[in-house]
């Protein structure tokens, strides 16, 4: 009996091997994509999983809207609601403003297969262009807005729904996908450890689909729980043996003849072709092209936020920050009543850490561990769990079992709140590390010390102690490369179920 391996937004396969000597579907020369009958259901797959986040987004706007007409009428005290004559007083803009959402989200990567899709940051950053496209088409009409403030009550509002009824399409379909057993055949491609670490960092998860990994073209196991399918000499025939949606491979193992070779046979054989890359190619994201050389020369720029950049990042965290000292404060005082309670000692930890510039700095934290938590620290260096220079054990003995609840959720880490409005951190960049593990870095690793620290960050949110320290690095550098106001929003928003999730979190 074989098992399916379709997705609801990429093309899959049905039969488990291709019949010996029948020659692969070469990607680039296929037939029009229409033609093929399993291709048909796919694109009605396909249609349908888009149509479905069209509903749920013009259904947000909707209420959205409908909400912010009604707190608008609250607002002005008028002792009486006539829900039905709401939609008559904005109506003429719902057709217009649905129609501009969906533009501007389809723009956007909104509407983009799952693994591809933009996350949170980018409904809200979408969200901001369609209100204001709207106020434009409103004052461009000679609309007479009774108040300016349904503007934005409507885009807080329809982000929240959005939000929520996003998140919930995310979960149902993901769930959806496991229990009609839809899988992504794989095959790995390496040696040794970088074979190995590559296995166990992919896991099964994809993009909410799970792997199903056929096995590992190398000259050994290397550890891997795999059948060596073969050598890299032999990938035309692994292909044409084994049907394969993708082609993952490790870049420090091979040259580069050797990668072109591989992509030329999996291009050939219809599939996919996946490169774990190297740290330079990270570092070469940011590189600007240095004309009237000798030779092709790329300058990389150091990643440092400046100007309005920096303004708008400090800006962001002050505000944030503020709000949430303010609104959490009764849950803090809970939290420290807790904490004092139940064992000796104060209810803060000033714990020193490594910043800004290589700076050192007292990052301040709710304390979860017993007052001799330093002095037990070298009796304990043995049983650390964690690679590179992190310490980490699933269950120390130091932790006090209020602290272990705070930190499960990393509740202890609030009080960094401080530390963003006294301008040593912020909401989203590279974790501190403490001084025990800086002095074990390597100096490539130093990067990430151009940038204030930030209380949550990539870290967090892909994996957090389950990750090597040389992955939680490179996320770093993906961060700094690629930072936006809307991806610090992004990273905050993906924060709060990564914690709830409590993935890699001891």
């Amino acid at each position: 009996m074989t098992k399916k391996a379709l997705s609801t937004d990429s093309p899959g396969t049905i039969a488990e091997r291709r019949p010996a000597g029948a020659p692969g579907r070469d990607i680039r020369r296929s037939r029009p994509y229409l033609v093929s009958r399993s291709a048909v259901r796919l694109v009605g797959i396909r249609v349908v999983s888009v149509a479905m986040l069209v509903v749920l987004d013009l259904a947000a706007l909707c209420l959205g809207l409908y909400g912010a007409l009604a707190l608008r009428e609250l607002y002005y005290d008028k002792g009486w609601i006539a829900w039905g004559i709401l939609w008559e007083a904005e109506g003429e803009f719902l057709p217009f403003t649905a129609l501009i959402t969906v533009l501007v989200f389809w723009q956007a990567g909104l509407y983009a297969t799952r693994e591809h899709r933009a996350g949170f940051g980018r409904v809200i950053s979408s969200l901001v262009i369609v209100a204001l496209l709207t106020l434009a088409f409103g004052l461009g009409t000679g609309h007479d807005f009774s108040t300016f403030g349904l503007i934005p009550t409507t885009l807080v509002l329809t982000a929240v729904l959005m939000g929520v009824f996003r998140a919930s399409y995310e979960v149902v379909s993901g769930e959806l996908l496991r229990l009609l057993g839809v899988r992504r055949r794989a095959i790995v491609a390496g040696e040794g450890e970088h074979l190995l670490h590559l296995y166990r960092a992919l896991g099964e998860g994809r993009g909410g689909i799970d792997y199903e990994f056929v096995g590992a073209v190398a000259a050994s196991p290397g550890g891997v729980d795999l059948p060596v399918l073969g050598h890299i000499e032999e990938l035309r025939a692994i292909l044409d043996e084994h049907v394969v949606d993708e082609l993952i491979v490790t870049d420090s193992d091979f040259s580069e003849r050797e990668l072109l070779e591989m992509v030329e046979q999996a291009h050939r054989a219809g599939v996919k072709v996946r490169i774990a890359p190297k740290t330079t190619e990270l570092l070469t994201q940011r590189a600007e092209f240095v004309p009237g050389q000798g030779a092709p020369l790329f300058e990389l720029r150091p990643p440092v936020l400046v100007g309005t950049d920096w303004v708008l990042k400090r800006g962001f965290d002050v505000v944030v920050a503020s709000l949430l000292l303010v609104v959490g404060l009764p849950v803090w005082l809970v939290i420290a009543a807790a904490i004092k309670l139940t064992s000796p000692g104060g209810i803060f930890y000033s714990d020193r850490r490594i910043g800004l510039g290589e700076r050192e700095f007292g990052m301040r934290k709710f304390r979860t561990m017993y007052v001799d938590a330093s002095e037990r620290q070298a009796e304990l260096e043995r049983r650390n769990e964690a690679g590179g220079a992190l310490f980490k054990i699933r269950e120390d003995p130091r932790v006090t079992p209020v602290g272990r609840l705070l930190r499960r959720f990393s509740i202890d880490e609030i009080p960094n709140l401080i530390n963003v409005l006294r301008g040593e951190m912020s909401l989203v960049g590279p974790r501190p590390l403490p001084i025990r593990d800086f002095v074990r870095l390597e100096p490539w690793h130093r990067k990430r010390y151009l940038v204030l620290p930030g209380m949550t960050g990539l870290w967090q949110i892909s994996g957090r102690s389950d990750l090597s320290f040389d992955d939680l690095v490179r996320l770093d550098f993906y961060y700094l490369d690629n930072w936006s106001i809307w991806l610090d929003v992004s990273i905050l928003a993906k924060t709060i179920p990564a914690v709830v999730a409590r993935r890699g979190a001891y």
